[in-house]
């Protein structure tokens, strides 16, 4: 169980114990308030109240809320990349829906998390960090508790988590590397699918060419930013979509049976040893195949 602790230096002496969480511990608003009624912080072992004074030597911890989710455990398959107390990281396979949806009710990661702690004992509630389509494959990264997603999320915004992707496109691309800096959205609200419009948010694809393929390209991709879609509408739009894809390209299934598109590598500051962690996900089996079906 994740604490956080914090021992009063003279310089904190006399200040009031609400003052030194808010100094020493970045919890958002919402996360302190939760620590506030669960009555979580402790000086010296204790209870403390915010309007306790505090002295020099005084030791203020504080434990993250117990949480859990409710997804009904399904034996379903997870490959564990890692895990620590504080964060998963899951390589997940193609087909697999990340999180129930009035579309895909059961059968998710979620599901297979569920299942997963009902075997080990290690309770912790579901929190996404990133998303990846049914059909895409690769690294998925959960946190187990408020702080860490709050944590993660901010070095999502600030640009400080590095995501590369490689995928398999139709055609051979002829510059061996680029950016794609397109405003992608929804042109059509009723409609899935997204585009580049004018008004689209802001988004950026770095590309670099792994191997040329039998009219494909075997590409790496790095995000700069994490649209819905963005490396399938991007390489659609500039005419190289994704191989299998259906939804922004075409069906090639004597080729492969989804979009050949992996979530190869992640890489971040770990919320709370604040040390860099990096992650790898080697290409799945059905790309392994593709590309060897169209070696040169």
């Amino acid at each position: 169980m994740t604490q956080f602790r914090h021992v009063v230096t003279s310089e904190d002496d006399g200040k009031e114990v609400r003052q030194i969480t808010r100094e020493y511990f970045d919890f958002s608003a919402r996360l302190r308030n939760r620590i506030k009624r669960q009555k979580l912080t402790m000086r010296n072992g204790v209870p403390a109240e915010g309007w306790h004074k505090v002295c020099e030597g005084d030791v203020i911890s504080i434990t993250l809320p117990d949480e859990h989710s409710n997804f009904p455990p399904e034996d379903i398959p997870i490959d564990i990349v890692f895990e620590d107390d504080d964060l998963m990281v899951i390589n997940k396979q193609p087909g697999l829906v990340v999180h129930p949806t009035k579309g895909h009710p059961a059968g998710t990661c979620a599901n297979a998390l569920a299942n997963y702690m009902e075997q080990t004992g290690n309770i912790f509630k579901i929190r996404f960090v990133n998303r990846l389509d049914r059909d895409t494959s690769g690294l998925l990264l959960v946190a187990k508790n408020a702080y860490c997603q709050n944590h993660i999320t901010d070095q999502m915004r600030k640009g400080q988590i590095h995501k590369k992707y490689l995928a398999i496109v139709k055609g051979v691309m002829e510059s061996e590397s680029g950016t794609i800096d397109l405003p992608i959205g929804r042109p059509d609200p009723e409609d899935i699918r997204r585009g580049v419009i004018a008004d689209g948010a802001p988004s950026v694809t770095h590309y670099k060419v792994v191997e040329y393929l039998k009219g494909h390209t075997l590409v790496e991709l790095l995000l700069e930013t994490g649209r819905t879609h963005q490396i399938r509408v991007h390489m659609s739009h500039i005419g190289h979509p994704v191989a299998g894809d259906t939804l922004y390209g075409e069906e090639d299934a004597e080729l492969i049976s989804r979009q050949a598109l992996h979530a190869a590598g992640l890489s971040l500051i770990h919320p709370i040893t604040k040390e860099p962690v990096d992650f790898i996900a080697p290409l799945p089996d059905d790309m392994k195949e593709a590309i060897e079906k169209l070696s040169l």
